[in-house]
Parts: C-alpha cells; sequence; structure tokens
C-alpha cells in the first residue's frame, strides 16, 4: 500500500450466544445466577459478551475460559474467546481456539472469517485466503469474508482480485461506504485513478462524514497533480478529525506543490509534533527547508530521517546535496556512495559521486 492511503480493516465477527442472538441478560443478573449455580456456563459466557462489549477485554477472556471448562464442546466459547485474545495481541493463541471451533463444527462460517482475519495479521495471507474461500463456500452471501478476502489480496498485490471481492460486498450491500473507499484504493494501485475517485465520491455520498474517503480522494488528486483540489479534501479529513496526522503529511506534500512553504512547513511541524518518529515528516520538512535554502535546517532533517531509517536512500541523497551548498565535499561523497550502496542503480547518485571525486581529488 502506497504512504498516504489509508485502507480500511474491518475486524472480527463475534457470536453473540449458542443460537447467534445476542441475550440480554444484565451483568448485575448474571453476578446473580454464577453465584448461585456456579455451572451455569451460559451465564459466564454471556457475562464475557457483557464484559467484551463494555471494553473489558482480558475479563470476557476470564469468563470464557471459566465456559470451555464447564463445557469444553462449547464452539462459541473458544470463537469468542478467540476474538478476546486476538484483541489483546495473542494471535496464536487465537488461531488456536478458531482451530477449535472449527474443529467442534467444520460448516462454522464466523470461526473461519475469525481465523482468516487473524492469519492476515501473522501475515499467513494464503491461510487467510483459505479460510475466507471456506466460509464464502459455507455462505455465499457473506459479505464479511469477501471483504476481508479482498483485504488479504490486496495485501498479496492481487489488486484485481481485491476489486472483485470488494465489488461482491457491493452487491450484496450497495452502501457499503467501506467497499467503496477499499475498492478505490485497489484501483489506485492499478493507476485507474479517475475510477478510483468515482468509487471515493461514492462512498462519500454515502456517509459525508467519512474522512478516510476524503484523505484518499484527495491523495489520488494530488496524483493527478489537482493539487487545490487535494488540499481541499484533506482540509475536510481535518476538519472532520484534527488528529488524523497523515491528512497533515499528505496535505504539506501537496502546499509544496504548489510552492506554499511556509504552509508546507506547517503542516509538517504539526505532524512531527504528533509523532516524532514519523521519518517521511522529517524527510519533506527537510525539501522544504531546501526550498527555503535554509539548508541547515534540511541537513538536520536529514540526519534524523537517517537516524529513524538507516536505509532510507534519498535521504541519504539529499543530505549529499545539501551538503555540497555547504561546502562539505567529503561529507557529500560519502553520503553519494551509501546512496549507490542502497541502490547501485541510481544513475544520479553515481553521477554525483563521479563528479564530487573528482572535486575531493582536486583539493
Amino acid at each position: 500500500m502506497k504512504i498516504g492511503l489509508v485502507i480500511l480493516l474491518f475486524l472480527f465477527f463475534i457470536g453473540c450466544s449458542q443460537i447467534d442472538s445476542y441475550n440480554k441478560t444484565s451483568e448485575n443478573h448474571s453476578e446473580y445466577m454464577i453465584k448461585s449455580d456456579p455451572n451455569e456456563q451460559f451465564e459466564y459466557y454471556n457475562r464475557g459478551l457483557i464484559k467484551y462489549f463494555s471494553g473489558d477485554i482480558i475479563g470476557s477472556r476470564k469468563d470464557y475460559d471459566k465456559t470451555i471448562q464447564l463445557d469444553p464442546e462449547f464452539k462459541y466459547a473458544y470463537d469468542n474467546r478467540g476474538i478476546s485474545k486476538g484483541d489483546l495481541g495473542d494471535f496464536e493463541g487465537a488461531v488456536e481456539d478458531f482451530d477449535k471451533a472449527i474443529e467442534l463444527d467444520p460448516k462454522f462460517i464466523y470461526a473461519y472469517s475469525n481465523r482468516g482475519f487473524t492469519k492476515t495479521k501473522l501475515g499467513d495471507l494464503e491461510g487467510a485466503i483459505a479460510d475466507y474461500d471456506k466460509a464464502i463456500k459455507l455462505n455465499p452471501k457473506f459479505k464479511l469474508a469477501y471483504f476481508n478476502r479482498g483485504n488479504a489480496k490486496y495485501f498479496s498485490d492481487d489488486y484485481k482480485g481485491a476489486i472483485n471481492d470488494y465489488s461482491k460486498v457491493i452487491n450484496i450491500d450497495p452502501k457499503s461506504q467501506v467497499a467503496y473507499n477499499n475498492r478505490g484504493l485497489a484501483k489506485w494501485e492499478l493507476g485507474e485513478y479517475k475510477s478510483s475517485i468515482e468509487d471515493y465520491n461514492k462512498a462519500i455520498r454515502l456517509d459525508p462524514k467519512y474522512k478516510l474517503s476524503y484523505n484518499n480522494r484527495g491523495f489520488t488528486k494530488a496524483q493527478l497533480k489537482d493539487y487545490k483540489g487535494a488540499i481541499n479534501d484533506y482540509n475536510k479529513t481535518i476538519e472532520l478529525d484534527p488528529d488524523f496526522v497523515l491528512a497533515y503529511s499528505n496535505r504539506g506534500m501537496a502546499k509544496l506543490k504548489l510552492q506554499d512553504y511556509n504552509g508546507a512547513m506547517e503542516d509538517y511541524n504539526k505532524v512531527i509534533e504528533s509523532d516524532p518518529d514519523y521519518e517521511v515528516a522529517y524527510y519533506r520538512r527537510g525539501l522544504v527547508k531546501t526550498k527555503l535554502r535554509d539548508y541547515h535546517g534540511a541537513l538536520e532533517d536529514y540526519n534524523k530521517v537517517i537516524k529513524l531509517d538507516p536505509n532510507f536512500k534519498q535521504a541519504y541523497y539529499n543530505r549529499g546535496i545539501i551538503k555540497t551548498k555547504l561546502g562539505d565535499f567529503d561529507g557529500a561523497l560519502e553520503d553519494f556512495g551509501k546512496t549507490i550502496k542502497l541502490d547501485p542503480n541510481d544513475k544520479d547518485a553515481k553521477e554525483m559521486h563521479k563528479k564530487f571525486q573528482l572535486t575531493v581529488s582536486e583539493k
């Protein structure tokens, strides 16, 4: 995925009872039932649900532990405990629970879908797609599985396959703004920028407060060199979410293209204030400072980029250029050499290295 764009991931599908309906038992009632009969596994299960939806993930997992202790064949408890484990970052443990749920019921579509999502988090995209395939085979109208399979295909660089899956979601649910957003992303990857914008337009019509699509549409407009239009979209994103750091970064780049260097500087300062370890912001601010002929400031920013990411090739090259302007030809030669080491095919770096090799040798 290209920097500047945002893809939306759906999380898990949580089963709310042994018959897929949410038992609205109050937590107080659950506490009473557990105290009066500690073998009431459904009460632990229901309390686990209540805790999960209240944000007490650790508490929900403990209640599912108790449920499983009381009823080792309760598939929904394994499935939901897997979800809680996933939320707590225990993805391997989550997969084990989904495995058990599927062992108990080989046609348990939600467990396949949830396991697929977890495998995506673990980087096992092939395994994730296989799980979504199984869920879809069991229920050809299971839109969440199509959506998440589309995401897995997207991350596998199968953009056409992702588009097909997002389109399937839209066929099932024409009001799914998230499917339009992600389909727009996949089209962007294929260079279908105008069609991508059409999808973002649709997502925004469905939800005028959908900040991700404003940001992504702005990024696509910038790709088409419509920088003013891009800035308008980033402005809207920031209006909807003043803490959306990526929108400031993207807007800064659009302002840089329009030679609004002071405006770009303000945006990158905001990004760095919010995320001091975001190397791209330092790199771009270095570009702005170079345009403003603040070479010492640019040098500091490129130094920071390289400290955060020692393999950021272009930062070495740009720092080399800055050093030539400051008369540090030895340092420039070293930076151009580092650029070539990272990318032996970089013609610009080779040319500059050759030029300043002669300059240094003539000193």
